[in-house]
């Protein structure tokens, strides 16, 4: 009985922890579609209200905030792969970080997605640019203190994770540098300027390479000790009826 109940506890840590990894990997693809989709464009123009307006602004935006939630499930899946390792408690202290960040910047991105969408589609429709200052009313209002507090501590989250991964000595210890170095980036690249595009979207591609490398390893691993659970089974069963 206690056998078949620590095989079934197992065997939802195996699930959990696939599905958590398809959930990082989808993140850090999310990251690099954010610039990719996101219109760069004069903001200073009605030709930049219409982007605001666009329907590729607020898909953009719907991505990054997607990018966000998927990854605090994906360091959910990371803690559970980690425990009863050394960076135990560091992959903990990592999904708390990252759940606060996540939950702090996510209202910034609604803000702009579809906030600044009926301010450019107002400023379209009455032909009046008077209306775009509107724009930065919103971005550096009360809420710029929630974007640049909740990306700081994600920020911070990714490298407190690779720290994890660093000690656990079950995945490899580099394999959580790439999403920190990305991610310690992301907070200084966020500008509009076409210029950024280009930047933006390599730094989006460093951050999905960091996702996709721990998703990857996490698999590898499950897959090692699903097999070994195999091979253990029958001599853990064949002993207790001994």
């Amino acid at each position: 009985m206690i056998l078949s109940r620590a095989l079934m506890q197992k065997s939802k840590n195996i699930f959990r922890i696939r599905l958590a990894a398809f959930s990082l990997a989808l993140s850090g693809i999310f990251f690099v579609l954010f610039p990719v989709v996101r219109p760069f464009f004069d903001e200073s123009s009605l030709r930049g209200a219409a982007e605001f307006a666009s329907t590729s602004w607020v898909i953009a935006h719907a991505l990054g905030m997607g990018g966000f939630i998927l990854l605090t499930l994906g360091f959910l899946g990371v803690h559970t792969h980690l425990q009863e390792t050394r960076g135990e408690n560091r992959a903990f202290l990592a999904l708390v970080l990252s759940w606060i960040g996540a939950g702090l910047t996510l209202p910034f991105f609604g803000a702009e997605a579809f906030g600044l969408q009926v301010i450019g589609q107002a400023a379209v429709n009455m032909n009046n640019p008077a209306l775009i200052p509107l724009i930065n009313s919103v971005r550096f209002g009360p809420g710029i203190i929630f974007l640049i507090t909740g990306l700081m501590l994600v920020g911070f989250s990714t490298i407190v994770l690779a720290s994890a991964v660093w000690k656990s000595g079950i995945l490899p210890k580099w394999s959580g540098i790439p999403l920190a170095v990305g991610f310690a980036l992301f907070i200084p690249l966020l500008q509009g300027n076409p210029l950024f595009q280009p930047i933006r979207i390599a730094d989006g591609s460093l951050i999905a390479i960091g996702c996709i490398l721990v998703a990857w390893y996490m698999l590898k691993r499950n897959k090692e000790s699903l097999h070994n659970d195999k091979n253990e089974f029958p001599k853990l069963r064949q002993s207790l009826m001994l």
